[in-house]
């Protein structure tokens, strides 16, 4: 009987102390759980929180990049070997925009990559503002040396305008020119007439003068006598001499040997039949100059 009382007196502990463990079981599992609960959302949150500061950061990359581009564009210059390394770094600028950083190293390691291209278009810039410099100060000497060739290619102008003017001053001063020119109408008692019908000849008198700076020489003096009607008197067609490319009819000539000295000489020229009455004009020429003028009157 003192046996049997003992076992329910345990028996009735033991179940009296279940329930307890059961509840603090349930308890300890419920805050468990709670915790496992609030520490997923907690995770959840610092995930979202992570990508979003992910997505910042590739879309602050991206901007930089896009800035990187365009900060290249504007580096263009006219040197094509400069031009060729600015077009290699445009073309990783737009690999590394077609690429999708997913992970923070991954961003990390773009981040290093746009620094160093920050740092090489910085030296391109040097480059290019050392060349702009440069280009500056071949422009500026090109103009300098455009000026002094403008000026010495006035220079040469102007004295060749000069040496151009001494020359014909020299040539002018070199004819030589004829003074004195008397024409006059002979009979064939060589005595002076002004009726066309005892004209014998024509007796035209000059002086060549003295020109120190004309070549001296054998010359040969053209004389022409031209009628009133402007019909120059000659014996044959064929008596032409030339006069500044032109061919000219002369009526008479006479070889000179001139020593640079005044000398007198006359030109006879016959009655060809072909005077008429009025005034005629007698022209006198000399290596291919007018040298002197003079005129004489046959009537009826």
């Amino acid at each position: 009987m003192e046996n049997q009382e003992k076992y329910r007196a345990e028996h009735f502990e033991h179940k009296k102390g279940a329930p307890v463990v059961m509840i603090l079981t349930t308890v300890v599992l419920t805050i468990g759980l709670i915790a496992l609960v609030a520490l997923y959302y907690s995770q959840k949150n610092r995930m979202v929180e992570m990508e979003q500061v992910l997505t910042e950061e590739k879309d602050s990359l991206a901007n930089e990049l896009r800035m990187l581009m365009y900060g290249y564009d504007t580096l263009k210059t006219n040197n094509d070997t400069l031009n060729a390394q600015l077009d290699r770094e445009q073309n990783k600028i737009k690999r590394l925009l077609s690429l999708n950083a997913s992970n923070a190293q991954l961003i990390r390691k773009y981040k290093a990559e746009i620094s160093t291209m920050r740092e090489i278009m910085k030296s391109y810039i040097v480059q290019i503002d050392s060349l702009n410099t440069r280009n500056k100060e071949l422009v500026a000497e090109n103009i300098e040396i455009k000026q002094e060739r403008d000026a010495i290619k006035q220079s040469n102008e102007e004295l060749s305008q000069v040496k151009d003017e001494l020359s014909s001053k020299v040539e002018i001063a070199s004819v030589i020119q004829a003074k004195d020119v008397t024409a006059v109408a002979l009979n064939k008692k060589r005595k002076e007439t002004s009726e066309v019908k005892r004209l014998d000849k024509v007796r035209v008198c000059f002086t060549l003068r003295e020109n120190p700076i004309a070549e001296a020489g054998n010359k040969i003096v053209y004389l022409r006598v031209i009628r009133p009607d402007q019909l120059v008197i000659t014996s044959s067609p064929d008596n032409l001499f030339e006069v500044k490319g032109e061919q000219m009819i002369f009526s008479a000539n006479r070889a000179v040997d001139y020593a640079n000295v005044d000398i007198e000489m006359c030109i006879f020229l016959d009655n060809t039949g072909d005077f008429v009455p009025g005034e005629y004009t007698v022209e006198l020429y000399l290596d291919g100059n007018k040298i002197g003028t003079g005129s004489f009157l046959l009537k009826k």
